[in-house]
């Protein structure tokens, strides 16, 4: 017995070294902002394998991994209402300038999604790429958000159905009424997407060829989604002066399409139509208190950006870009377009008007290199560069640069950005990419939204101004969007749920973003878990993509 005691005793020591712990991770002496909208708490937060299995104390626990949490807070993560990061994910998937504000879920599809595709729309997609460049091996919506689970991000992923994207595929750009055929074609598509996965409709009225679509159209698509519990989603007609008949179409697609429906970043463009904030108000909680479920999103800046589009009639641009940079080399047409960008714009949105002047509209976003040095200059500095006016050089750009170049357009209050963040049926998207700091991406400029938008909110609005408080923000930041979208498991700190988790330092928690030097990354975020694996470790990135497609109520597969 005495010549086996040293191997038994090995054996023990070994057995004891390996006994389980009772978590992968343990997160420790946090504040914990659970997204419920409760007053914040102190406690630890367990993780099993991708799940939050305990919260409480649990100082007589064992991990794998501890984080300590001393002093700073620990909240579920982010969800991004409305990102453009389809493109930016691709070809970095660490989401850099969202992982380091804390978001955790990317959601897509203002207008157009990555799917479905037709030979057509892929041909055009791909001829469409600049900078970043990648095969197009999906056709479907659901094909895309595998493709991207199967590369690897560090961020969860979801998408809306575009209704541009379906009208593309059946109508093209044309200005007509899809024919019945066509209405059934677009009706199949929005079947086959909510089956895979897809959240519901979105739209995005205010361009072509979206402009072109009827509320009859839209109301038959929303028909089809509401059948599998989607949403509609929506950039409206116009967020200026036509903006509460647009709302009232979305409460009325609402209605008639028995769909919850969400107002993209709300807003109130141009000075003329700040005083608007209060009725737009009192329609939503009227069509609330009528049992619709109608909720909004915004971005926490007084500037939007989009394209040199939104500064031309829409009758231009039908065909596509091609017809429309062939229109605008026509002399005749070019005066009538003059004409009507100088008129007070009745039936279309024009954004430059809103926004007043040349002088508020800052060049973002070119895709030929040579025009790349006008990078962050106003329209009304390129104006007096080349002696023409603003709208013709606008038209002009578009033109050289073949594409809509991308621009930003200074158009709402401070007052009414404050005023929005305290309503109780807001939530927060970035309208932006999700980009790095480094490579492609420092070839164009971009809006601060991309890098500050979420910490602009904790920083700015929460500590520095206290607009709100911190247990409100993180609530419209998690689970309000959670359970608006209907998406399972996530949007709380709480057994049962994705370990999805965001943990910052409330007191450095802040943008650093400027319309000047975008491309800098927000502070404060100190840890961020995805799906229980860690993204971010002390403000680095870890280099792991854990990141899945998120489905919506609709979704036919299998859950995990």
């Amino acid at each position: 017995m005495k010549q086996h005691f040293p191997l038994i005793l090995l054996l023990l020591l070994a057995f004891a070294c390996h006994q389980p712990t009772d978590f992968d991770t343990i997160i420790r002496n946090g504040q914990v902002v659970d997204g419920s909208g409760k007053p914040s708490y102190i406690a630890d937060v367990g993780i099993r394998a991708d799940t939050v299995a305990a919260v409480g104390d649990l100082a007589d626990k064992t991990a794998d991994q501890e984080i300590d949490a001393k002093g700073l807070v620990v909240a579920p993560g982010f969800i991004n209402m409305l990102s453009w990061a389809v493109e930016s994910l691709i070809e970095d998937g660490r989401s850099m300038s969202d992982i380091k504000q804390g978001v955790t879920l990317e959601i897509f599809g203002e207008g157009s999604s990555w799917g479905p595709l037709t030979p057509a729309t892929r041909r055009e997609m791909k001829a469409d790429q600049g900078k970043i460049t990648y095969d197009i091996p999906w056709t479907t919506l659901g094909g895309y958000l595998e493709f991207l689970e199967k590369k690897g991000v560090s961020t969860n992923v979801a998408s809306f159905v575009g209704a541009t994207t379906l009208r593309v595929n059946t109508v093209g750009y044309e200005d007509r009424a899809p024919s019945p055929q066509e209405l059934d074609s677009m009706k199949m598509m929005v079947r086959q997407a909510m089956e895979e996965g897809a959240l519901g409709i979105g739209s995005s009225l205010i361009y072509a060829p979206a402009f072109y679509s009827s509320t009859e159209e839209l109301i038959a698509l929303c028909k089809v989604a509401s059948e599998y519990d989607g949403m509609y989603i929506s950039h409206l007609r116009s967020e200026g002066n036509k903006l509460l008949e647009s709302l009232d179409e979305l409460i009325e697609i609402a209605s008639e399409a028995n769909i919850r429906a969400e107002v993209y970043h709300l807003k109130q463009s141009g000075e003329a139509n700040w005083s608007k904030f209060d009725e737009v108000v009192r329609k939503v909680d009227s069509a609330r208190n009528a049992g619709l479920h109608i909720t909004t999103d915004m971005y926490t800046y007084t500037a939007g950006a989009t394209g040199l589009d939104a500064a031309m009639p829409p009758w231009v641009q039908e065909g596509g870009y091609e017809a429309w940079a062939k229109r605008l080399q026509d002399p005749e047409i070019r005066k009538k377009v003059l004409q009507e960008m100088k008129s007070p714009a009745i039936t279309w949105e024009s954004l430059m008007q809103a926004a007043g002047s040349a002088d508020k509209m800052i060049l973002v976003g070119f895709k030929n290199d040579s025009l790349k040095h006008l990078t962050g200059k106003t329209l009304a500095e390129v104006a007096e560069l080349r002696g023409k006016s603003p709208e013709e050089t606008a038209m002009d750009l578009v033109v050289e640069d073949g594409s809509r170049v991308g621009t930003v357009y200074f158009l709402m209050s401070e007052e009414n950005v404050q005023k929005q963040l305290q309503l109780p049926w807001m939530s927060f998207g970035s309208d932006a990419q999700s980009m790095a700091a480094e490579g492609v991406f420092l070839q164009s400029s971009t809006h601060p939204r991309a890098y500050g938008n979420f910490a602009r909110l904790l920083g700015k609005y929460v500590r520095e101004e206290k607009v709100i408080p911190l247990e409100e923000a993180i609530y419209k930041l998690t689970h309000l969007p959670a359970t608006n979208l209907r998406i399972e498991k996530r949007g709380l700190l709480k057994p049962g749920y994705y370990a999805d988790i965001a943990i910052f330092d409330p007191e450095k928690i802040e943008d650093k973003a400027t319309f000047d030097q975008p491309h800098q990354y927000a502070t404060g975020m100190v840890h961020v878990l995805v799906n229980g694996q860690q993204v971010l470790r002390q403000g680095k990135h870890t280099g792991a993509f854990p990141g899945r497609a998120v489905r919506g109520p609709g979704w036919k597969g299998s859950r995990p």
